[in-house]
C-alpha cells in the first residue's frame, strides 16, 4: 500500500465519520469536548475535584457517541473521563418540530 493509498483511505474514513456524526447528532442533547475526544451524549455529569491544590474533572456521560475514526463501535452506554484539562459541554438546540399556525 502506497502512502497515497493510505492517505486516501484515512480521508475516506474521516468523511464516513463526519457523515455518521451528521446522521446521529439529532439524537443527542449535549456535545462534549475534552482534550482527547469529542462526544455526543444525552446525559452529562461534570464534577470538579480538587486534590492538593490541583483541580481536575470527573465527567460521566450516558447514552453517548464517540468521535473516533478508529473505533469499531462508537455508541456506548456510559463513558467516564478523568482529566486535568478543560472540558467543554454544550447543550444542543432542538429544532422546533411543530409547524406554526398561520
Amino acid at each position: 500500500m502506497s502512502a497515497e493509498d493510505l492517505e486516501d483511505y484515512e480521508t475516506e474514513m474521516e468523511l464516513a465519520l463526519y457523515r455518521e456524526y451528521r446522521d446521529v447528532v439529532g439524537l443527542f442533547a449535549y456535545v462534549v469536548e475534552t482534550e482527547r475526544r469529542f462526544y455526543l451524549a444525552n446525559s452529562v455529569d461534570l464534577v470538579p475535584r480538587s486534590t492538593d491544590g490541583e483541580v481536575w474533572f470527573e465527567l460521566t456521560l450516558t447514552d453517548a457517541w464517540v468521535w473516533d475514526v478508529y473505533r469499531s463501535a462508537r455508541f456506548v452506554k456510559q463513558v467516564r473521563v478523568v482529566t486535568f484539562k478543560d472540558v467543554n459541554v454544550e447543550e444542543l438546540a432542538k429544532a422546533d418540530l411543530e409547524v406554526p399556525e398561520t
